[in-house]
């Protein structure tokens, strides 16, 4: 585990690095939005990896649900918290090129609307662990909760599709509407985000692996 983390650590430092050379060095300006536009590789790379997130919590979920091990039950608890984290990065972005762009910080439209409904239902899946004590129905009412809460996803990434909406549309039928350098730049930073994601995860299990030993020792001594 301790090799894994390092190594992922490692990976993202380095990517990161060069993310953020193509980003401001590498990927031209945009000619109408300016060099504001570059929040948009952050943006959807942290939007992006907090789907990733939410999806192994709910497949973490659906797996402790079958057999009942509390490290599927670990993965989704951390898979959320990063998540959560992850998302809540792709909505402060959001706001700030909407104020760039469209001149206010935040906006009813669809994928907004959707956005803020998904942090909310799994900020109260986080919420939700906390009144329980009891650490068996704890995790069982969790998974359930994680594995309903999913459907929010989808409907928060079809958003732009399903109604009119101001935000914009990168992939169509037709392709990316975008430059093959910002195309690039954009694959290499969602990539990078991901491999942030996997080493903060890594992280996290071991922490709680760690409080669990701790937890363990406590109660022989009590015992």
């Amino acid at each position: 585990m301790l090799d894994c983390t390092l190594l992922l650590n490692a990976a993202s430092a380095v990517a990161m690095g060069v993310a953020l050379f193509l980003v401001f060095l590498v990927a031209p300006r945009e000619a109408v939005m300016g060099d504001v536009q570059r929040i948009f590789y952050f943006h959807v790379s942290a939007a992006w990896v907090g789907y990733l997130a939410l999806l192994v919590a709910a497949l973490a979920s659906l797996r402790y649900l079958q057999r009942r091990g509390r490290r599927w039950d670990g993965v989704a608890h951390s898979s959320v918290e990063i998540g959560l984290v992850f998302i809540s990065g792709g909505i402060l972005s959001g706001s700030m090129w909407a104020r760039a762009t469209w001149g206010v910080w935040w906006t009813w439209e669809p994928r907004l609307t959707t956005s803020a409904v998904l942090w909310v239902i799994y900020a109260s899946y986080l919420t939700l662990r906390r009144t329980i004590e009891e650490r068996e129905r704890q995790a069982r009412l969790a998974a359930v909760y994680a594995v309903a809460g999913f459907v929010a996803v989808p409907v928060n990434f079809m958003a732009i599709r399903w109604w009119r909406t101001v935000h914009p549309l990168i992939f169509d039928r037709a392709g990316a509407h975008l430059a093959p350098v910002m195309l690039v730049t954009l694959i290499f930073c969602v990539v990078t985000f991901t491999l942030l994601y996997f080493s903060l995860l890594s992280l996290r299990l071991r922490l709680q692996s760690m409080a669990d030993q701790v937890q363990q020792l406590k109660r022989r001594q009590e015992g």
